[in-house]
This record gives C-alpha cells, sequence and structure tokens, in this order.
C-alpha cells in the first residue's frame, strides 16, 4: 500500500537513494539498537556457526555486518544502492565484499549464500514478494532470510521514515505499507517456512534514549521474521 494514503505530517519526500544520501552521516546516530539489534539478539533458530557466508541486503553504514561478524559469521558480503553509506560501511572493515547496487539486480549467482538478511529497509519496497523471491534465488536450500523491518503500525499512524537536516528540517524517505500477510503471502511462494517472530515495543528502555517519545509508549516500532528456505517440490 502506498504510504501517501496514511501521511498526516506531510514532511518532503525523497526517493530512496537521495535520501539514504542526505543522511548517510548521521544515520548511525538517530538509530537506536533498540529497533534492529535488540531483535537479532531474540533470534534463537540459528546456528551462528554454521553460517560460512553471509550478505547485507541493503547494508546501509554497516552496523549489520559488525553484529554478524561479531556474532561468527566468517564472510559477509554487503549490497547498498547509495554510495554514501557504503562508504561509512568499509570504514567499518567487516565486509569481504561490498557492492553499489539495487538488491534485486544485484549479479550473484544462484545458491551463493547460508543467510541473506535485511534491515530496516524493506518498507522502501513496492513490492515485497521480489524481495523474497531474490532471497529465495541467492539462499542455499535450508539457508535463512532474516528481516528486521519498520513496523506497519507506525507508519499506518503517520510516521514515515524520515530524518532531520542539519538545520533541522525534516525529510522522509520514500515508503510503503506491508502487511504481515503481505510478508507471509511472498515467503510462502519463495518457499520459505516461518521459524521465528519477534516484535519491538517502545518501552522504558527506549525511552531512557528517546524521552520524546513517551507518547507512543508501549507501541510496537519494529519486528523481526526468521525464515527457512524449504527444499524444493519434488526434492528430497
Amino acid at each position: 500500500m502506498q504510504y501517501s494514503s496514511f501521511d498526516i505530517r506531510r514532511y518532503p519526500v525523497l526517493p530512496v537513494q537521495e535520501g539514504y544520501k542526505e543522511w548517510s552521516d548521521t544515520y548511525e546516530q538517530t538509530v537506536q539498537d533498540e529497533m534492529d539489534l535488540r531483535l537479532l539478539a531474540r533470534i534463537k533458530g540459528i546456528e551462528w556457526k554454521e553460517i560460512t557466508r553471509a550478505i547485507d541486503f541493503a547494508c546501509g553504514t554497516g552496523r549489520i555486518g559488525v553484529w554478524l561478524k561479531a556474532h561468527g559469521a566468517p564472510v559477509v558480503d554487503g549490497i547498498d544502492i547509495t554510495q554514501e553509506m557504503l562508504s561509512k560501511a568499509a570504514e567499518k572493515n567487516v565486509y569481504a565484499s561490498l557492492t553499489n547496487a539495487d538488491i534485486l539486480n544485484n549479479g550473484v549467482l544462484p545458491g551463493t549464500y547460508d543467510l541473506c538478511i535485511q534491515v530496516l529497509a524493506d518498507e522502501h519496497m513496492a513490492d515485497i514478494s521480489l524481495l523474497y523471491a531474490e532471497a529465495s534465488r541467492i539462499v542455499k536450500d535450508n539457508g535463512y532470510f532474516v528481516i528486521v523491518g519498520y513496523h506497519p503500525f507506525f507508519l499506518m499512524n503517520g510516521i514515515i521514515t524520515h530524518f532531520h537536516k542539519p538545520g533541522g528540517d525534516p525529510l522522509a524517505i520514500e515508503s510503503y505499507v506491508h502487511l504481515f500477510s503481505d510478508h507471509v503471502k511472498a515467503a510462502f511462494n519463495s518457499h520459505f517456512i516461518l521459524l521465528q517472530m519477534e516484535e519491538g515495543i517502545v518501552d522504558d528502555e527506549w525511552l531512557q534514549k528517546k524521552p520524546k517519545w513517551e507518547k507512543y509508549k508501549d507501541w510496537p516500532v519494529s519486528f523481526l521474521l526468521v525464515w527457512k528456505k524449504a527444499n524444493p517440490p519434488g526434492t528430497a
């Protein structure tokens, strides 16, 4: 669904690549670990020592690459459409390779990875089924696809992905609303089975860092989905 149906703030909206170019210098000071890393820490169904090669879709500044390496993934590749974000990721020295490309047109060979992960980016894609299809293509059978996303509840309450320029003016980034049923249908059509789902809530720990969000207390702000790729029909 188009976000415009729920837009109450009417911030100027930038295309994804342009928006993250503008945001790249302050992104890591804006995004809280409670949004994504706290959810990743809850994953139970993945044996990280068995992940020999992972790919970070829309890797941004490399925060997730750092997390993956810290959890034992020996080889992590990153792809992002915005060169300015990739330059920040390169400074982390955790990626085996970094590619400036659209994640849906990445040149990766089928069945290359044990794990594909995407964090805080699915809301920028108009058709979520294409994301799942591409993840399924490049992940091995019995491999994993992990998504941490911005919760559709927040988007549907008019709070788009946004940031503030140095002068204080807000800018939003093109976004779409995907219901959880959209994720489920896309995943099933791409031969994924659900292993785990979690939701991140604006709680006291969150409010210690962002006290201005008191009015959002107990709202779900992010979510985690862990999928496993099943063997294709007709195979053992």
